[in-house]
């Protein structure tokens, strides 16, 4: 099959993260992949094979707002027509974020479905914050939603769709995000300069609200451990300052963003999420998968569908150091076996693709 990922940029993100993923399988399943970034913005290596390319030589931020929407979807279809015009159609168009959602719901490209990786709720809360314009640029992007194809990639996202009524969509199912568990298993295990010598947990993700990195470091501070605190993210300059007004910069490690994490969440004693909403935090899934103990904050969505059973203790409410805090003592004493989690047998890349690919057989 031929499978054309829409993406708004290639930067280190966790939508960019599993379209690499899945379109890795893909290619390893012999289906002709090409992603395009909006953005010319790529912070991931890439696999020799892949065909990546880029519609605009800018950071694409402003593409789909009103003075320039016309022009960017004539710009994507253009792209599109000459594409299958010397590579056949497409079987399958995979449109992720908002920016690149605009542009293909405006186009006449065909046989798109539209990837939801965020609680739209909580987005849309946060927006809010920032401002009148800022949230009624969102509230529409989510509203063209209506009467596309959506693929979830929670069960919580799925039913949030369902029941706040904002968006009325023509077809919706869930698909979990791929892991390729054998990669991961392996670059664990390559040799990572850097690596702390003492005892450590750590956190992955941006520096960004959502993240609330504030939670964490209040959470952080209370904790009677020498624990060092390593953070994999981007602005460090920005997260040592805010380390420095917790009172806790002296008990963090900041080696920035990585292209391979692995190795690091492999020697942590635990992995501690903080967000106010996620999808599916991919860092849960990969740390369980190296046998990484995690604690996380029972946002939407995503994480009750990870941390089950036994695991469920280790769920917090949102925006609660004093409970994060608990938590991370808890399972830093408790040392839970995490392997078998049950989330573990749902994720395979190969599984995934396949439900990918369904989408365009049965269409």
């Amino acid at each position: 099959m031929k499978v054309a990922i829409v993406i708004d940029s290639l930067v280190g993100g966790g939508a960019e993260k599993v379209m690499l993923t899945l379109a890795g399988e893909l290619l390893a399943q012999q289906h002709e992949v090409v992603i395009l970034s909006l953005a010319n913005s790529i912070e991931y290596t890439l696999p020799s094979q892949l065909n990546v390319e880029c519609l605009f030589d800018h950071k694409a931020k402003k593409v789909d707002r009103f003075w320039q929407l016309k022009n960017s979807v004539k710009r994507i279809e253009n792209w599109f027509a000459q594409y299958q015009s010397k590579n056949g159609e497409f079987d399958l168009v995979l449109s992720n974020l908002d920016r690149s959602n605009n542009l293909l719901i405006c186009s006449t490209i065909k046989h798109v479905f539209y990837v939801i990786h965020n609680s739209i709720t909580a987005e849309l809360n946060r927006q809010k914050k920032l401002g009148p314009f800022a949230y009624q640029y969102l509230l529409k992007s989510k509203k063209r939603l209506s009467g596309q194809n959506l693929i979830c990639v929670s069960e919580g996202i799925e039913s949030e769709i369902k029941q706040q009524k904002l968006i009325a969509p023509q077809s919706i199912t869930t698909i979990f995000n791929p892991f390729n568990v054998q990669s991961i298993v392996k670059k664990a295990s390559e040799t990572e300069l850097g690596l702390p010598r003492e005892p450590y947990i750590i956190h992955v993700g941006r520096l960004a609200k959502q993240k609330r990195h504030d939670v964490l470091f209040s959470a952080f501070a209370n904790l009677n451990t020498s624990h060092k605190l390593v953070l994999l993210c981007n602005k460090v300059n920005k997260a040592a300052k805010l380390g420095r007004q917790h009172g806790i910069e002296d008990r963090l490690i900041l080696p920035g963003f990585q292209q391979n994490p692995y190795a690091w969440i492999k020697g942590a004693d635990a992995l501690v999420l903080s967000s106010d909403y996620e999808g599916l935090p991919t860092v849960l899934i990969e740390a369980l998968i190296l046998g990484t103990p995690v604690v996380s904050t029972d946002c939407t969505h995503g994480p009750k569908e990870i941390l089950t059973g036994n695991l469920a203790k280790y769920l917090v409410p949102t925006n609660n150091p004093e409970a994060l805090t608990q938590a991370i003592e808890s399972v830093l004493n408790d040392k839970p076996e995490v392997v078998d989690a049950e989330i573990l047998s749902k994720i395979s890349a190969t599984q995934v693709a396949e439900s990918y690919l369904a989408l365009a057989q049965n269409r």
